[in-house]
């Protein structure tokens, strides 16, 4: 992910986000977007890695022209921008990880899922996200960890989570890990150059280094949870109130477009080559992530069980009211 999905938001930006946007209306832009042809535009706030493949494929494959949608798609570097922008009405759908949603609605955010985003392998040893180390490094397992320097994306947050989980896992101390926060591109030069004894990375960064001779040493979102629900997309609460027709049918296609990319990964891989700048040999050794087409529940649990041991809400998020 690349510079992921998984680009998450801290508590305290969530905070400011939320005494920003949360008295905007963010619902009725619909209205002016729908064309005389019965056509509804609407603007949606992705990040440019493979985890969202699936809505390009979908738009490409008519499954949303079908519907009488129009994707107007914009970039953004993660859900720092993505959240807000949909809270404020900026755009009427995003896609953000998991567990920047949780906090998100933990902190007052007005934000509802409303389609599954996609999912770890489940795989251990062939997932697209690993704790990785230098081929020569002395760490063996995540236990080994311990008073090293783990790099992730972004603290507190789901990278954060896996890593803890993994040590856990192996018998280990994860509040004797030093995490750091780094770019998942500026991982593999980091980890080959010695500035960190250990990398969490997904997709293309494991498959780069990898190619550098470096090796994983555990599947963290394996060990959080059995099929782990990575990410969602999302709306404003105020937006699927007052236009449910549309989400209904932003649900649909999207469903449709998950389950036609679960099964089509050659056209998974081709359609990654027309947004993102991910070199086509590199691409060639992605391991892809899966794309259910409903979120696992219990796997969001896990997230959230994960998450208030480590303090990253400020209040219990609510489940039924977040997820689709």
């Amino acid at each position: 992910m690349r510079r992921r999905l998984l680009i998450g938001l801290t508590a305290a930006s969530l905070l400011v986000t939320a005494t920003a946007c949360g008295s905007s209306d963010g619902g009725g832009a619909s209205d002016s977007n729908a064309s005389s042809g019965g056509t509804t535009e609407v603007k949606v706030g992705l990040i440019p890695i493979v985890d969202v493949a699936p809505l390009y494929l979908g738009e490409k494959k008519g499954f949303f022209s079908e519907r009488g949608l129009k994707l107007s798609i914009s970039s953004a570097q993660g859900g720092a921008a993505i959240v807000p922008g949909v809270a404020s009405g900026q755009f009427e759908f995003g896609f953000s990880n998991t567990t920047s949603l949780l906090i998100a609605q933990s902190n007052g955010v007005p934000v509802k899922g409303v389609a599954n985003g996609n999912a770890s392998t489940g795989v251990e040893g062939e997932d697209f996200a690993a704790i990785t180390v230098k081929g020569d490094s002395p760490i063996k397992s995540a236990k080994d960890l311990e008073g090293k320097k783990v790099a992730v994306n972004t603290l507190k947050n789901t990278m954060e989570l896996g890593v803890r989980a993994s040590v856990t896992k192996s018998g280990g101390d994860p509040d004797k890990v030093n995490f750091v926060e780094m770019n998942f591109d500026q991982m593999p030069a980091a980890l080959d150059g010695g500035q960190i004894d250990a990398a969490m990375v997904v997709e293309p960064a494991l498959a780069t280094i990898k190619g550098q001779g470096g090796r994983e040493i555990a599947s963290s979102m394996v060990d959080i949870a059995p099929d782990l629900t990575i990410s969602l997309y999302f709306t404003s609460t105020q937006y699927a109130q007052k236009n449910p027709e549309v989400v209904k049918k932003f649900q649909e296609a999207t469903a449709e477009s998950l389950a036609y990319a679960d099964s089509h990964p050659d056209e998974v891989r081709e359609i990654v080559t027309t947004y993102t700048k991910i070199p086509p040999a590199v691409l060639e050794q992605v391991t892809l992530p899966k794309w259910p087409t409903d979120p696992n529940r219990a796997s969001i649990e896990q997230l959230v069980k994960l998450g208030e041991e480590g303090d990253l809400f400020k209040q219990t998020p609510d489940l039924d009211k977040l997820l689709p």
